[in-house]
């Protein structure tokens, strides 16, 4: 047996499943194992220095699957951006099928990728954000709930609601973020009317994440409470793990007149980024969801993958199904 979904039919893939982008984690190696596990594997753009970097990965990750992959490009509000049309160029000529967007002001680039004709996953956290999205066309909506890793929003509107409503709401498919990482939340989800999951924070906890492997035990040590908000007082909210540093972040950010220069050493990007290579979880900053209370194990992608797939089979074929009673006629 086999979950079939728009989403799968859509993208070509055996399990309704999608990488999200991660930031230091989407590598060819990440993005390589998910997709040759059947789910579909997401290389993270601004994770390469360039835009010729960028191409490089997209060739060295064809070089290590024929299944389909896409690429994850975050638009950030920065005093210096990136350069974000080279880096959609590059998707573009490079032959991407597929390209999931997140972040502010996405229009141009989500236009660009159309005209070429890719598929576009946006990630939104508010049923506003996935109207405008929508009205711009692209093919599916990411529902990012409260209990996400990384960047939750400002409204704090948790999964069940903002899938429900999306379900009500939308007139173009959608898949939950946030919260996902088992076959419960898969079955779960296709229940609240989404077309499959995308997982980030579980995917880093596998053998093959390229993440430092005390990160991962950590991961598997921790709890549903082991998360933190941090950037409340800027209204940039992100959930991160909760270590030494993001502890001291939040009592830095208690003072009514905290500005971003009174925490910036503490939440250097190249502070998080050792913590993966190195494997001190104290070390600095690194983001992870609440989905961190059902995670306890590492294993390879495809055991995760094929293992989410056969529970949310059996709970809609079995649990679910075995729920319906005919009435007997009188």
């Amino acid at each position: 047996m086999a979950i079939k979904t728009k989403l799968t039919e859509m993208l070509g893939i055996e399990y309704p499943i999608v990488q999200g982008g991660m930031q230091y984690v989407g590598t060819a190696e990440m993005a390589s194992a998910v997709s040759n596990a059947g789910a579909l594997g997401i290389l993270t753009a601004l994770t390469q220095p360039t835009p010729d970097a960028l191409r490089n990965e997209i060739r060295r990750c064809r070089t290590m699957t024929n299944k389909p992959f896409g690429v994850n490009l975050t638009f950030l509000p920065a005093i210096t951006p990136p350069p974000y049309e080279e880096y959609t160029k590059a998707i573009i000529e490079e032959g991407i099928k597929v390209v999931e967007t997140a972040g502010n002001n996405p229009g141009k680039y989500i236009k660009m990728f159309k005209d070429a004709g890719v598929i576009v996953l946006h990630k939104c956290t508010a049923i506003r954000h996935a109207l405008s999205a929508q009205r711009l066309g692209v093919d599916v909506v990411s529902i990012d709930g409260f209990e996400c890793a990384g960047h939750p929003g400002e409204d704090d509107i948790g999964g069940l609601i903002l899938l429900a409503k999306s379900a009500k709401t939308l007139s173009i498919p959608y898949i939950a973020s946030g919260g996902m990482g088992d076959g419960r939340g898969l079955a779960a989800a296709l229940a609240l009317g989404a077309e499959g999951i995308n997982m980030g924070t579980r995917f880093m906890c596998t053998e093959e994440a390229p993440v430092h492997r005390n990160v991962k035990e950590a991961m598997v040590k921790a709890d549903e409470r082991s998360t933190t908000l941090v950037f409340r007082p800027f209204r940039n909210t992100s959930r991160i793990f909760k270590n030494s540093v993001a502890r001291e972040v939040n009592v830095r950010e208690r003072n009514p007149k905290v500005q971003f220069e009174d925490v910036r050493e503490l939440v250097a990007g190249a502070r998080g980024r050792q913590v993966y290579s190195t494997g001190d979880p104290e070390y600095g900053v690194w983001t992870a969801g609440q989905i961190l209370g059902l995670i306890d194990d590492i294993p390879t992608c495809k055991d995760l993958v094929h293992k989410i797939g056969a529970d949310a089979e059996e709970i809609i074929t079995q649990r679910l199904a075995g729920m319906v009673q005919k009435q007997s006629k009188l």
